[in-house]
């Protein structure tokens, strides 16, 4: 059985004010390769670097209807407010867009805007493709998280939505912390000492094993960017951030945990439990990869509620850890015993 929805990939590219955002994303749209591609702008505060740049990079993979502004605040104070409208304005444009790229605020915290991807209007429509960190090499080779510091102070000041009040290094290593890929921008500022210090600062801060690219001019070839496929949304729980816990955001309403269950015989007796565990506990969607007895392919399973899905999506490969493992999510309060008795059969 194959998937009969598919969800549009979207990266989340943040960092701060001035970092090299807006630079990174021309030279992705520029360089698209005919992926149609649509843009979120978060960004605001500076002329220089706000949707008016890229609406005039005369990109066809990436029309100007394309391009939708969010400027009345950091996009992870006014998720619902801004951020879902914007989506769906985007989802609603034929041609179908390819790949949503989403610029934030230098003040977003990305992991909040990534929750919102497991909201119900949100979830089966569109996936976090992967987030990605830019960084600005020479502030960091020189100790600041920033280059222009007082940018960001005048910054916060003009955003009355900001319902974080965090020092900047905090925002930093909550940004670098969600982060799939870190971008270390202007390298061809920093000379070989100043290159160390800068990836210093990052390993400080980077608990994961995350790849630093360094960058000129914001050349790096989209394919490295784009196409992660890394559904962040879903293992999000493991990107650590100082407000993890502090409740203030509609995400909280919903739990998300792991599944280990055996390897199967039958795949369609584990989407017959899948709805079953969707019908008698409340259970939003499940997700993962399985191992099917006495096949060389892994079998890949989603469900949106009693939809189930699942096909041979490749062969494993030796470094894969071959076990079956699937994500659940419903909203707070799943009785995870009764579910994982479902399950596992």
């Amino acid at each position: 059985m194959t998937a009969s929805v598919s969800r549009v990939p979207c990266t989340v590219v943040t960092g701060f004010l001035g970092a090299g955002k807006t630079t990174l994303i021309r030279n992705i749209l520029e360089n698209a390769k005919g992926k149609r591609l649509a843009l979120i702008v978060n960004e605001f505060g500076d002329v220089g670097v706000d949707g008016e740049i890229l609406k005039g990079c005369g990109v066809d993979t990436c029309p100007e209807e394309n391009i939708v502004e969010l400027a009345n605040g950091c996009i992870c104070c006014t998720v619902a407010d801004d951020f879902v409208p914007a989506l769906d304005q985007i989802l609603a444009r034929t041609p179908k867009v390819d790949h949503i790229l989403i610029e934030t605020s230098g003040l977003a915290l990305p992991k909040p805007l990534v929750q919102a991807f497991q909201w119900p209007t949100v979830k089966n429509r569109v996936t976090v493709d992967g987030v990605v960190a830019v960084v600005d090499g020479p502030a960091l080779a020189e100790g600041r998280v920033a280059w222009d510091m007082d940018a960001l102070a005048a910054q916060r000041a003009a955003d009355d939505s900001l319902d974080h009040d965090d020092p900047v290094e905090e925002v930093f290593e909550d940004q670098v912390a969600c982060a799939d890929l870190i971008i270390l921008s202007k390298n061809d500022l920093l000379d070989e000492a100043g290159a160390a210090r800068a990836n210093a600062v990052l390993s400080e801060h980077v608990a994961r094993a995350v790849k630093v690219v360094p960058t000129a001019q914001g050349k790096v070839d989209p394919s490295v960017l784009l196409g992660l496929g890394l559904a962040v949304e879903d293992d999000i729980e493991n990107r650590k951030s100082h407000h993890d816990g502090m409740g203030d955001h509609e995400h909280d309403d919903f739990d998300t945990f792991v599944v280990d269950i055996p390897s199967v015989a039958n795949p369609e007796d584990l989407a017959r439990r899948v709805a079953e565990a969707a019908d008698k506990e409340n259970v939003l969607r499940v997700k993962g990869f399985v191992e099917v007895d006495a096949k060389p392919m892994r079998l890949l399973l989603q469900a949106v509620g009693p939809r189930v899905n699942h096909y041979y999506d490749r062969a494993w490969a030796a470094e894969d850890d071959r076990r079956s493992r699937l994500v659940v999510i419903g909203l707070k309060g799943l009785d995870r015993p009764a579910i994982e008795k479902i399950l596992v059969g």
